[in-house]
């Protein structure tokens, strides 16, 4: 079945900002997070895309993301670790977990583990062991492949990415590991000395500006598409939509979307979104719904039942209008939607 919504994604635009971000990190390997479902744009079809370009480094959240890749034979991190009730799954050897805490490395080591990651906590007090359990040896006799750690204020102009920094530095030849990884998206944008061995964006490989570094080499990468569902002329001083936010002084033309907050076309986008449609730009009028969103058609006179209209998303500018995150905007677009690779 065809559904009344789907994702415009952009391959070229994918790889083009994956080559930007590998060419930023230097010397470093370049990785891709492709954790909650590729941020949203079908993991599995941005991993492919990914590996063919010359990606090497994959990181997902969960088991359960890894095993839905583990047919496509890549080099996949699990960046929650292991659980007990991941053992079975991990011991499988379709990806290494990120063992975060001595409890997991303990666990990880006696049920005979192999290759393995590790995060440390430089500071950001989320996931990972202290630096001064690597240095008392905790991590001695793992076969690490990558020690981790993760920037707290990277997309920030802060004296704690410095510090996080030099702390993790301080870890250079205390494990076996063959690598290190710090960088983000943001943590790329701050220079050589966060490289390391392997950068690992996320958000700026789907079109996200993570600092305004940024800006000049990130690439838009997902449209949302809606079908129009019912076109409609509103009377001078009839509302639209819930809780009547928007009351026309004149006839209004207005078309009703097939999208709303249950597809991550969130309520900020109220009175302020913006569809296009042959170049007409057709702001959004009236409370975003749970699955509808209506439009000021006035400037399309042609469009009608069953006609496809674009919301503009560009990342930055799209996070203004609405009030969320970059990364809410993405990770939020939801099941109902088709996912189209031009």
């Amino acid at each position: 079945m065809t559904a009344p919504l789907r994702l415009r994604l952009d391959p070229d635009a994918l790889i083009a900002n994956w080559r930007a971000l590998d060419r930023l990190s230097g010397a470093a390997a370049c990785g891709a997070a492709i954790k909650a479902d590729g941020y949203g744009l079908g993991a599995r079809g941005v991993a492919t895309r990914l590996a063919a370009a010359g990606t090497r480094d994959f990181f997902v959240a969960s088991w359960s993301e890894a095993a839905a890749l583990a047919d496509c034979g890549l080099d996949v991190a699990v960046l929650h670790g292991v659980r007990a009730e991941d053992m079975p799954l991990a011991l499988s050897g379709i990806a290494r977990p990120v063992l975060n805490s001595a409890a997991q490395v303990a666990r990880w080591r006696d049920a005979g583990g192999g290759r393995c990651d590790v995060m440390v906590d430089t500071g950001i007090n989320r996931l990972g062991v202290a630096p001064e359990e690597v240095r008392g040896g905790l991590l001695d006799d793992l076969q690490i492949d990558t020690l981790l750690s993760h920037l707290a204020c990277a997309d920030e102009d802060s004296a704690m990415n410095a510090r996080q920094a030099t702390a993790f530095r301080a870890l250079e030849g205390r494990t076996a590991a063959r690598r290190m990884s710090l960088a983000n998206s943001a943590g790329i944008a701050l220079g050589a000395d966060y490289a390391f061995d392997l950068t690992r964006p996320g958000l700026a490989l789907y079109g996200g500006v993570a600092r305004a570094e940024l800006a000049a080499v990130v690439r838009q990468v997902v449209t949302p598409e809606a079908q129009i569902l019912q076109r409609r002329t509103v009377a001078a001083g009839e509302s639209i939509g819930y809780n009547a936010l928007y009351t026309p002084a004149l006839p209004m033309e207005v078309a009703i979307l097939n999208i709303g907050y249950a597809d991550g076309y969130w309520r900020g986008f109220s009175n302020r979104g913006v569809a296009v449609a042959g170049g007409a730009r057709l702001p959004v009028v009236g409370r975003v719904s749970m699955d509808l969103t209506a439009i000021c058609v006035d400037a399309a006179p042609a469009l009608a039942e069953g006609d496809w209209v674009a919301l503009e998303y560009d990342l930055p500018a799209a996070a203004a209008a609405s009030g969320m995150s970059q990364y809410e905007l993405l990770t939020g677009l939801g099941a109902r939607f088709d996912r189209v690779w031009d």
